[in-house]
């Protein structure tokens, strides 16, 4: 199976000695626009032979800036409209895929996403491709109702995302109610971000997942996906 950061964490080898005088809240990526690396064969059968274009991803060193409530985010990563593993969710339209502006994060935001989502499918391949919603705006802020009724209160730079769990029927929406959640995949994808450095995992009351009490949180209105966050800068040697 062929590792979905190869392109991306080949490039951080290259230049961790030039990275290693970043600021401790930048992240490790450098600038170069790099594709993508799906894996093939199930892309082609997802699309009945067919490889659709890959949506290039330009890496660029993040900044988060404020908080996720009152922040910006500066050279945010733009994540992909799909891939072979991932689908995204537009929660204002209930379609995919989600706009170009509702998808940018911090680079450490983005890798961490491809990493868990692209292992998880790995673990599962036969599990239905995972929803991705909202990330955050090109240069962060507000993301209130004025862009959606709801809107978010966080998501404001670039350390926020919202996972849908996935459905019992294979079918890739965001859940309507409870019921439909696959409660095993689910409880795989909270674990596995919680592996991978999440400060907080926010799901609903509902969805009866679980996690260490600190990082996994339920909250209202998060009974369709769950909220991974990032934690605001990377701990040296951490």
């Amino acid at each position: 199976m062929v590792p979905r950061l190869l392109i991306p964490l080949a490039l951080l080898v290259v230049l961790l000695p030039a990275a290693g005088h970043l600021a401790p809240w930048e992240s490790h990526a450098q600038d170069a626009e790099v594709m993508a690396t799906p894996d093939i064969e199930r892309m082609q059968a997802l699309n009945e032979g067919g490889e659709p274009a890959r949506e290039p991803i330009r890496w660029q060193r993040s900044l988060a800036l404020g908080r996720t409530n009152a922040g910006r985010l500066v050279r945010g990563v733009r994540l992909p409209a799909e891939d072979a593993f991932f689908f995204t969710w537009d929660p204002i339209r209930r379609t995919r895929p989600n706009r170009a502006w509702r998808r940018y994060g911090t680079d450490r935001l983005v890798e961490t996403l491809l990493q868990v989502l692209g292992e998880f499918q790995d673990e599962h391949p036969d599990a239905p491709r995972v929803g991705v919603g909202d990330l955050s705006r090109p240069r962060g802020g507000n993301f209130g109702p004025r862009f959606g009724y709801p809107g978010h209160a966080s998501h404001q730079n670039g350390l926020d995302a919202d996972v849908y769990y996935p459905r019992l029927d294979r079918r890739e929406r965001a859940p309507v109610t409870p019921g439909q959640i696959d409660h095993r995949l689910a409880q795989d994808l909270v674990d596995r971000f919680v592996r991978a450095g999440a400060q907080y995992v926010f799901v609903g009351f509902r969805t009866r997942l679980r996690g260490p009490r600190r990082v996994v949180q339920a909250i209202p209105h998060h009974d369709n996906h769950l909220h991974v966050r990032l934690p605001p800068y990377v701990v040296p040697g951490g």
